[in-house]
């Protein structure tokens, strides 16, 4: 064994004789038994507590910080009457016997307080896993300071370590990077979520704007938060120069469409040829478009779908912006009439008809063109303009549809529709064939 970690292995062997030698003796038991009850008590107040106790109508109209911490209390609420009875067994056996007869009760109290505290300050976590990852990993740490085996586990997990490309790599680092990460990763989402919210409250700003400066600052955010990360752990930068190759090489061969589509999501908040709100027509693909994430630009066809388009398809593909100068949009209802009709006053009528349509605008007004004769109609274009199409574009259509409708009934303007001559000819009987 290597003389570096004997007096760690050393130490720990030291404690577990110690330990065994306790089982041995009858305060031991004593102990145990009164862990037990104290345990049992705590679990029949945090029920009845839990059971009787409306916290909802307790804390109603008090801040959110308040109640957040009255939940948590309610929730831990077992773990503090643990550690009164605790503290009370402890008390009443430091004043019967010797201080080493009640070792294990002041231990049991203080690993219940590191919890309470712990699950306190971790019940701020919304995510249920990262809560049980924060709150077990937090608490192991606690317990083996409490039980003086922190230096030495943390010695000995050091001991073994691998050198890789000038790198020291270690369990204990490798534990200490993930944990500082973590924290340091959700410390930056939490400020970029910030940063995001007030940026969005800002109405001098255009929606792609806002949307540039958010997806930007999350991630400074994030850069900051792994490198000041990797410098706290004493890891040299410099020596991540062997990785960069194998990451340039994956990333030009395996995530070349994710930094595509990346960079193109960047390119159209910059030049904001697309951006939040827009109308858009891409292929087939007809809708609104809702968010821009880093990968893709979600756009709701407002028929219960929702299109996921990568952002490279925006840039290297025929894309139509219809409000990408203006929110102004035209709209085309074609229809015919019989010939019988005037065609001047069918123009009149069918811009009038439109105007009536509250969402129909009056600056450009409707124009109807007659287009052409028809087998059986006049055809006609009535041709008008909408300022709100993110509000839907068939409820503008059918009303304007309808409004032509009411208005040709009114006016007796007739809709043709084709009417085909059937003609029988009259066929003698066929000859019979002679033989």
């Amino acid at each position: 064994m290597d003389s570096s970690i004997q007096p760690e292995f050393g130490a720990i062997r030291d404690t577990l004789r110690a330990l065994a030698s306790d089982l041995l003796s009858v305060w031991l038991a004593i102990q145990v038994a009164e862990i037990g009850i104290a345990a049992a008590i705590a679990a029949a107040a945090a029920n009845v507590a839990q059971r009787r106790v409306d916290l909802t109508a307790l804390t109603m109209g008090w801040p959110a910080p308040a109640r957040q911490f009255c939940r948590l209390l309610l929730a831990n609420i077992g773990t503090v009457v643990f550690v009164l009875v605790i503290a009370v067994m402890h008390g009443a056996m430091l004043s019967l016997t010797w201080p080493s007869r009640s070792y294990l009760l002041g231990v049991a109290a203080r690993l219940a307080i590191a919890w309470f505290v712990i699950a306190m300050v971790a019940g701020l976590i919304r995510n249920q896993f990262v809560y049980r990852l924060v709150a077990v990993f937090a608490w192991t740490i606690a317990a083996l300071s409490i039980l003086g085996l922190l230096a030495p586990a943390m010695t000995g997990l050091d001991s073994v370590a691998v050198v890789v490309g000038g790198l020291r790599i270690s369990p204990l680092l490798m534990i200490k990077t993930a944990v500082l990460l973590m924290l340091a990763l959700w410390a930056a989402k939490a400020a970029g979520d910030f940063l995001d919210r007030r940026v969005r409250a800002t109405a001098e700003l255009t929606p792609s704007i806002q949307v540039l400066i958010g997806k930007v600052t999350r991630l400074l955010l994030i850069t900051f938060a792994i490198l000041i990360t990797l410098s706290t752990v004493g890891i040299d930068l410099s020596a991540l120069a062997f990785f960069s190759g194998a990451i340039g090489v994956g990333i030009g061969f395996g995530l070349q469409k994710i930094v595509s589509n990346l960079v193109s999501g960047i390119i159209l908040l910059a030049d904001k040829s697309i951006k939040p709100g827009d109308i858009i027509s891409v292929g087939d693909q007809f809708g609104w478009v809702t968010n821009m994430g880093a990968r893709y630009t979600s756009v709701d066809t407002r028929d219960g779908r929702e299109i996921l388009v990568p952002n490279e398809d925006f840039v290297t593909q025929h894309v139509i912006n219809w409000s990408y100068s203006n929110n102004r949009m035209m709209l085309i209802s074609r229809f015919g009439v019989s010939y019988d009709s005037d065609p001047h006053h069918v123009r009149k009528v069918a811009v009038e008809a439109a105007m009536r349509v509250p969402r129909v605008m009056s600056d450009p007004e409707p124009v109807c063109w007659f287009e052409a004769f028809g087998e059986s109609s006049l055809d006609f274009s009535l041709r008008y303009w909408i300022a709100d199409p993110d509000n839907g574009i068939i409820n503008v259509r059918a009303p304007v549809m309808l409004a032509l409708w009411d208005a040709f009934k009114r006016e007796g303007i007739d809709i043709p529709f084709p009417v085909r001559d059937v003609r029988m000819r009259h066929v003698g009987p066929a000859e019979t064939p002679k033989d």
